[in-house]
């Protein structure tokens, strides 16, 4: 048995109470992945040309409104998406019409699932109605920097460009009359109205993101 003097027992005490937070940090997750953009940020790689479904190029900041931006990142294949899309093709159309830019955003590598290939975004954006753009993230940077870890998964900027609503579209993704709490749709109506969000942040629930090895920078569509 090894036997401390008072003094040793008592720099070790020091030594392991001050590495206990970290321990705790390490536990609850700290160094498990991304972690979303925080609340009262503004939107990184706002910058970056993605292309979109009909042929063109556009960046978050080229989508931006006068009254705020959101931020959706979703793709073809996910069962969650499908069960959404409809509600996000009518809160994006209607967001567009409130002054707030919407951009949909596809981080998905298609050789994972094949559905989520350019050619599949033409088409679903066309089936369902997307009047919002919907764009290829080539290199899956633009979900990296935001932390987006899900399909679907929403960021609510206001007109001052700072983050203030972040999670899911609504709390029943398979039976829209049951829905209870409509965070997106409230939370956009409050930022149009330059009002403050009641609800700024929810769980995003979905697919996760099958994101594209390597950090490349954001380009040209599969």
């Amino acid at each position: 048995m090894i036997r401390l003097h008072r003094p040793a027992l008592a720099a070790l005490l020091v030594l392991v109470s001050l590495a206990a937070p970290a321990v705790r940090a390490r536990a609850q997750g700290d160094d498990a992945g991304p972690r979303a953009l925080a609340l009262g940020s503004a939107a990184p790689m706002r910058d970056v040309e993605m292309k979109g479904v009909d042929g063109k190029s556009v960046s978050i900041a080229g989508a931006a409104g006068a009254k705020g931006t959101l931020v959706l990142f979703i793709c073809n294949h996910c069962p969650w998406v499908k069960a959404w899309q409809s509600r996000i093709a009518e809160l994006g159309n209607a967001a567009g019409k409130q002054g707030i830019g919407v951009i949909a955003i596809n981080s998905n590598d298609p050789s994972a699932y094949p559905e989520d290939d350019y050619a599949g975004m033409v088409q679903r954006a066309k089936d369902v109605g997307y009047r919002f753009a919907y764009v290829v993230d080539a290199t899956s940077d633009v979900a990296r920097a935001f932390g987006a870890t899900h399909t679907p998964e929403a960021f609510l900027f206001d007109a001052k460009g700072k983050l203030v609503y972040h999670g899911a579209v609504d709390d029943n993704a398979r039976e829209p009359g049951a829905v209870k709490s409509h965070w997106l749709a409230d939370a956009v109506t409050a930022v149009a109205a330059g009002k403050p969000v009641a609800t700024a942040d929810s769980k995003a629930m979905g697919c996760s993101i099958k994101f594209r090895p390597g950090k490349t920078g954001a380009g040209k569509a599969d």
